[in-house]
């Protein structure tokens, strides 16, 4: 049952709106960080790989999240553009999945989001050689300390390799706790994110 609505979201027609509903509501009731997804991708040996990232934009163009392109994550979209990923809400006992390509988004809306990151989470963006093998924290922290000099003064550009990824979905699935492990799922699916939705409910 949806807390805010008060109807079964097992009758819900469109995915989004079900995600916005279900994400307005770990917002309230989640300690930390509601936006944490697990992200999946594949690297060149066909390995999967995993990681937790935040979820910055969820509209019907797909899930949008940011990060650099030079690390393992980027270097395996730039080789394989699709991705999967899910967020897992403890404390409503329910979890979202999703699965699809993977483009970049403009940089207009990179750099729009960049600017509204705090500071220090700027400077860090240049500082931080993403995923690249680092010989000591204190090298890290001299290389904030260097690029916090050089942007004293004025605005912080967004680094060209700091970027932003919309996942577009072709398959979202809701998942609700149930007793006895009697869960309720469904699942929307196309066949191309042009493509109009089908829905269906699976087994627990």
């Amino acid at each position: 049952m949806n807390k805010l609505t008060g109807r079964d979201f097992t009758e819900a027609g469109e995915p989004f709106d079900l995600f916005d509903s279900w994400l307005t509501e770990a917002r309230r009731s989640e300690v930390n960080d509601p936006e944490a997804m697990a992200l999946a991708t594949v690297d060149a040996n066909g390995l999967p790989d995993v990681r937790m990232v935040l979820l910055k934009e969820a509209k019907p163009k797909g899930f949008v999240f940011y990060s650099n392109a030079e690390s393992a994550k980027g270097r395996e979209l730039q080789a394989n553009p699709k991705a999967a990923g899910v967020l897992h809400w403890k404390s409503l006992r329910r979890q979202v999945r999703f699965r699809g390509a993977v483009e970049r988004v403009s940089d207009a809306e990179a750099d729009a989001y960049f600017a509204s990151r705090a500071l220090q989470s700027r400077i860090g963006a240049w500082a931080s050689q993403q995923s690249r093998p680092l010989e000591s924290r204190f090298a890290l922290e001299t290389a904030v300390a260097k690029y916090a000099a050089k942007f004293a003064f004025g605005e912080i550009p967004r680094p060209p390799y700091w970027v932003g990824y919309r996942v577009a979905p072709v398959y979202i699935e809701f998942w609700s706790d149930g007793a006895f492990r009697l869960h309720d799922r469904i699942v929307f699916e196309r066949a191309t994110p042009d493509a109009p939705w089908r829905k269906e409910r699976l087994y627990p």
